[in-house]
């Protein structure tokens, strides 16, 4: 077995420079350095089929910056919690100014619950 890993595309065999890992729940591809271990979830890329990659429709393709230095475990470690940040539900009780309680995710779409309009502090609320 050769040390070297290879291009994960079909009847390629170009050493893999970059790793592409895909986060369904956000619609998003992401593109980045060559991961340290191969991942069964992540597919090596050779520079070519990395360049030339788009995404299905609606998905948002993100290429994280190669120095063609392999990252370190602080930049991981990093990019790990940004991704787990960005993914963290919004906790109870935000409310958008003016656009109503958010309710709900789906990728970069916000489902929103319209605020129940407040009285004005200067008109008497009426019995009904």
């Amino acid at each position: 077995m050769s040390p070297v890993r290879r291009c994960s595309r079909t009847a390629c065999s170009q050493p893999a420079v970059f790793t592409l890992t895909y986060v369904y729940a956000d619609s998003t591809a992401v593109l980045g350095p060559l991961a340290t271990y191969a991942e069964p979830h992540c597919y090596d890329l050779c520079a070519e089929h990395a360049e030339r990659l788009t995404a299905p429709r609606g998905w948002e393709v993100v290429r994280l910056p190669s120095d063609g230095a392999p990252p370190s475990t602080d930049d991981l470690e990093a990019l790990a919690n940004a991704v787990r940040e960005a993914a963290r539900p919004a906790t109870k009780g935000t409310e958008p100014v003016g656009q109503g309680v958010e309710v709900g995710r789906r990728g970069h779409l916000r489902v929103l619950r319209s605020a129940q309009p407040q009285p004005h502090p200067a008109q008497p609320q009426r019995d009904r």
